[in-house]
């Protein structure tokens, strides 16, 4: 190889100075020495010059070390565990009340229970999802759907309607209005065989 010379060009890459071999060039008239290497050991130095560049960027680049943690507090101090209030009916109170994907989820398993039979739980979900997206109306002729299957009859109206009350131009408002008169005559029927 040719001869290598320092360029003391003053340049710094986030504070740490930064050597520049050159090869082949000759030693600059300013008087500075001339490093003459050459081979396997021109390489190896300049691997090591760049490796320690490099780890002493990234040491200047982090953030400084955070403050040591905190001593545990004794067995005492510490306040017992709250306990689990979240059920499918009412969600634990750090959840958001306004969840409209978590109220089509629990659309979508309010479905599945009531293929399955499980009305209880149906009803559940649906009301769950009722609480996490309030506006929705779909959510309320599932759980009038749910409410009929269980015999039901009065909060099967009172969901119907409110079904009809969110979504007045529903595709299958119809069906759903005479679903509502046809309780509503059970309802009545009811009353006049009981009273």
């Amino acid at each position: 190889m040719g001869r290598e010379a320092a360029n003391s060009s003053g340049a710094k890459i986030g504070g740490v100075p930064v050597f520049r071999f050159r090869v082949g060039a000759k030693a600059p008239a300013s008087g500075a020495r001339a490093l003459k290497m050459t081979g396997v050991r021109a390489i190896a130095l300049r691997f090591a010059v760049a490796v320690l560049s490099a780890t002493a960027l990234l040491a200047f680049a982090q953030d400084p070390p955070a403050a040591p943690p905190p001593a545990p507090a004794k067995p005492q101090d510490q306040a017992k565990p709250k306990p689990n209030t979240d059920n499918a009916a009412q969600s634990a109170p750090d959840q958001p009340k306004w969840d409209p994907l978590r109220a089509d989820k629990d659309i979508e398993v309010g479905k599945y229970y009531m293929n399955k039979g499980d009305v209880d739980a149906a009803i559940d979900r649906f009301t769950d999802a009722i609480d996490a997206k309030p506006g929705f109306a779909i959510p309320f002729r599932y759980l009038g759907e749910a409410y009929e299957k269980k015999g039901q009859k009065k909060p099967a109206v009172k969901a119907y309607q409110r079904y009809l009350d969110l979504y007045p131009k529903a595709e299958d408002g119809e069906k759903i209005r005479k679903k509502i008169e046809k309780l509503h005559k059970e309802i009545d029927k009811e009353k006049a065989e009981g009273g």
